[in-house]
């Protein structure tokens, strides 16, 4: 059986976009894992409702983004030759198509197209949010340029305590390790409207719960310097912040929704239009 490892980085192409930040971000990603790369690029089916035969229009979409895959591929080979890299054309909208390579994939990797919230939802186009909804491995969308230049280098993981977190903990010890970096685990505690409770006794529980988090798991990864920060606040403006020059942001998700994403949670959909760097959707294992 092929596990986790062994898969795949697929990036969803966007013809009609730019893909240079988001196959960038990829190709170094394969590189560094030493995985394979799978470009993809969905080709819709035709709506013209005056031509009855959508046959000659389907098969110049076909040519084109074949064109375009080629082109693509070439581009990485020149960023990295000894990655292997492939481009897969396929029937269908873009998010179906990207959803049912999820379960043969290790990342997805997407670029935003900083849509607005209702935009995300209702354009057929979108896959942002159904995509990072439904997929069954890590999900990753690039909206800006990573923060390479920021020394030293850090990658953000924000945890709840919850079997998400817990998978998104462990993607991103391994996330740093690969890149030499710092990770800053961040639980962020909102204070209620009305409570009775102690403030202090409330943030001794969430220390608590991030040194318990992380035990093992800075034992695996002994090279990975950890800082514990507990932040209070709105989760998306604290994570966000707490981002603004990380290598990436990841969190976890809990479920499965359906193509609108709507059970995508309110924390990771504010992050998706929020961060400024790459976030990493990971779901539960």
């Amino acid at each position: 059986m092929t596990g986790p490892r062994d898969r795949d980085i697929v990036v969803g192409i966007d013809p009609a976009r730019d893909w240079h930040l988001s196959l960038a971000w990829a190709a170094d990603e394969a590189h560094r894992r030493r995985l394979p790369l799978r470009l993809v690029l969905a080709v819709p089916p035709q709506h013209d409702t005056h031509q009855v035969d959508d046959t000659p229009g389907q098969m110049a979409q076909r040519r084109a983004g074949a064109d375009r895959l080629e082109q693509i591929c070439d581009w990485v080979r020149d960023r990295h030759p000894e990655v292997n890299v492939t481009g897969d054309l396929l029937e269908g909208f873009p998010a179906p198509a990207l959803g049912g390579v999820a379960g043969e994939a290790r990342l997805i990797v997407l670029g935003s197209r900083h849509l607005s919230r209702s935009a995300e939802f209702f354009s057929a186009g979108s896959i942002v949010v159904p995509v990072s909804a439904q997929a069954r491995c890590p999900v990753v969308v690039v909206g800006d340029a990573e923060h390479i230049s920021q020394q030293p280098p850090y990658v953000v993981v924000g945890i709840d305590g919850s079997a998400s977190a817990t998978a998104a903990l462990a993607f991103a010890f391994d996330e740093a390790d690969l890149r030499g970096a710092a990770l800053r685990v961040v639980c962020v505690w909102q204070r209620p409207v009305f409570t009775l409770d102690d403030e202090e006794v409330a943030l001794r529980t969430q220390r608590a719960l991030l040194s318990e988090a992380t035990a093992g798991l800075s034992d695996k990864y002994p090279d990975v310097q950890v800082t514990h920060e507990v932040l209070t606040g709105h989760p998306v403006e604290e994570l966000a912040r707490a981002a603004e020059h990380a290598l990436a942001v990841i969190v976890g998700r809990r479920g499965r929704g359906g193509y609108t994403g709507m059970r995508l949670g309110s924390v990771v959909h504010g992050l998706l239009h929020r961060a400024h760097c790459p976030v990493i959707t990971v779901p539960m294992e």
